[in-house]
């Protein structure tokens, strides 16, 4: 089976930086996958798209040396067979606040003896190699995000389900979660603190530990951390800091 290439950098202790597909853009996908990301990961929860556009957006990425990733709409069985059905070497699911939340993501994500993920691979083998099946459970990352009070309070438990790569953190909903503004800058705030913990966590229990940045500063002060993979916003949000950084360079200099 092809080798998930992230699991690699963990292992070298070298901070993945992962890119964020929002918008419903094989073109874009594959933009990203050339740049230099270790892997893109398709929006499934938030993204303005829907899943039957998972697949080629899946199949652009997987044209590229960047690893193809997924954040699911929900912790859902079928869903999720589908997903990583399709070929996704990295799941990323929202909202797991529970431990039984944690072994139920396990159990959909992951093939017997593991879980009960359902045979029938398609773009899996064909993406993956013919024995896709016997490497699967251990290529395949799965990380269950952490972004609300009460799966701050069960961190340290979910993070000892069986099967559970690691965390990924939300720190928008987690900020709302805490009675924080979004918009406050990250480190002048409890978030900070718990962000930290939550690193710290990862280390603790040797798992594996991604976050979303809104910024190159935040993804700077997340490396430094230890953070295992960050993300440095998302496409839109790349276009826009660009096109509005060369749009004042022009105003500016006529």
């Amino acid at each position: 089976m092809r080798h998930n290439g992230l699991k690699q950098l963990a292992s070298q202790r070298t901070t993945a930086i992962n890119a964020w597909l929002s918008s419903d853009s094989g073109y874009v996908a594959e933009v990203l996958g050339h740049c230099g990301f270790d892997a893109v990961t398709v929006d499934l929860q938030h993204g303005q798209f829907g899943i039957d556009a998972v697949p080629r957006l899946l199949q652009a990425i997987s044209a590229t040396p960047a690893m193809p990733w997924v954040r699911c709409s929900g912790n859902d069985m079928a869903e999720l067979n589908k997903l990583l059905d399709m070929g996704a070497y990295g799941v990323i699911c929202p909202m797991i606040e529970t431990v039984e939340q944690a072994r139920q993501l396990v159990s959909a994500t992951r093939y017997a003896p593991l879980g009960r993920r359902s045979f029938g691979p398609a773009r899996g083998l064909l993406y993956g190699g013919s024995d896709y099946l016997a490497h699967a459970n251990e290529e395949v990352l799965v990380l269950a995000m952490i972004e609300t009070q009460d799966g701050l309070k069960n961190a340290e438990d979910i993070l000892q389900v069986p099967g559970l790569d690691g965390i990924y953190i939300g720190p928008n909903d987690l900020a709302l979660s805490l009675g924080i503004s979004p918009a406050t800058p990250w480190q002048e705030s409890v978030l900070a603190d718990h962000i930290h913990d939550l690193l710290e966590l990862c280390q603790r229990y040797e798992k594996y530990s991604g976050i979303f940045c809104g910024d190159l500063a935040m993804a700077h002060a997340m490396q430094s951390a230890g953070a295992s993979l960050v993300t440095p916003g998302n496409d839109t949000q790349l276009m826009r800091s660009e096109a509005m950084q060369r749009i004042q360079m022009l105003r500016e200099a006529s």
